[in-house]
């Protein structure tokens, strides 16, 4: 990690939040372990509400996660710190738009969402250079929720599991 983890505060409502409820402060691969953390999330969603409701409680993460991520930068100094995993959690609620709630597709969308959060191709990539501030630390994992969605539900369109 770029800065040590010492400095953040899971105290402060804010900073535990971005750090996906203390996800974020794995030692290795805290974007792995902040998706993670994402997954009892989905599962009371994806069981206790409407595609409606989904829809409209993952968009109110992501808005909300550009000031959340945006202010844990600020008070760090350091933009994007590995140890700030909200927006994992968020995109990894997009990926699974829509999927029917089975483990094998928990574990595809998973698989998906990190391989383009890791990997970042177009548009990611521009995306993550360009965008600064929260919004740009939402923005680049909302873009691989997006695309790892599409390609989750093409796969189950080809491949029924």
């Amino acid at each position: 990690m770029t800065k040590s983890v010492t400095q953040f505060k899971l105290s402060d409502p804010v900073q535990f939040l971005a750090l996906g409820f203390g996800s974020g402060l794995a030692p290795k691969a805290p974007g792995t372990f902040g998706t993670l953390a994402a997954i009892p999330l989905y599962l009371v969603m994806a069981l206790t509400l409407s595609i409606p409701s989904y829809l409209v409680l993952t968009l109110f993460i992501s808005v909300v996660g550009i000031a959340i991520c945006g202010s844990t930068a600020k008070k760090v100094g350091v933009h994007d710190h590995p140890a700030i995993v909200w927006d994992e959690i968020a995109g990894f609620l997009i990926t699974m738009a829509f999927v029917p709630l089975t483990l094998v597709n928990i574990v595809l969308g998973f698989a998906l969402f990190r391989l383009f959060d890791i990997a970042k191709p177009w548009p990611i990539s521009i995306a993550d250079k360009r965008v600064h501030g929260g919004l740009g630390i939402m923005l680049d994992d909302v873009l691989a929720g997006i695309l790892a969605c599409v390609c989750l539900h093409l796969l189950l369109a080809f491949i029924p599991f």
